[in-house]
């Protein structure tokens, strides 16, 4: 995952353009706005989120306004714009999870990272929010990790320990220039 601020130009690699490309051929001539959700998901997927000036890049590139970037990044909560941990932690915080320890789940997660809902460790590896149904009321309380979005049913607090921990140990076995 590369590394942007929310003030530096956005510079889109050969592959992403490629990627680009190919989604928008899907679409008529001149409706190359159809594309904006895919595209908008593999910019945050090579940046880890969405800044800014990576929304103009896009708009430029799709030939659309920023604001109609903007509208569609702001309005949908799976984009992040602002800097997120390298393992997003997304707790169900609806009714159903809530009956069941949704609650009591992310203030232990809270307590276990040390940082609030929307900010990130000090290492970089954490971010944690609470989220709407993730469509498992019957597993609850459910939460998941993304990048890839591994999905945890009928946690604990021992449960959430266990995951966080293992996170850590998965990416401080990795060699350095591995780490994304």
């Amino acid at each position: 995952m590369l590394s942007v601020t929310n003030t530096e130009e956005v510079i889109f690699s050969p592959e992403l353009v490629t990627k680009f490309k190919e989604i928008v051929s899907r679409y008529p001539e001149g409706k190359q706005k159809s594309a904006l959700l895919p595209v908008l998901h593999l910019v945050q997927a090579e940046f880890g989120w969405v800044s800014a000036p990576a929304m103009d890049k896009v708009a430029q590139y799709l030939d659309i306004r920023p604001i109609e970037v903007y509208e569609v990044a702001t309005f949908y909560t799976m984009f992040f714009l602002k800097p997120q941990g390298k393992y997003v932690l997304e707790v169900c915080r609806t009714g159903p999870c809530c009956l069941v320890g949704a609650e009591k789940i992310m203030k232990h997660i809270e307590q276990k990272l040390g940082v609030k809902e929307g900010q990130v460790t000090n290492d970089n590896l954490f971010s944690w929010r609470g989220v709407e149904c993730l469509a498992a009321c019957g597993f609850g309380p459910v939460l998941q990790i993304g990048p890839e979005y591994t999905f945890y049913e009928n946690l604990t607090e021992s449960k959430v320990d266990e995951l966080i921990d293992n996170l850590k140990l998965t990416t401080a076995a990795k060699p350095v220039d591995q780490i994304s």
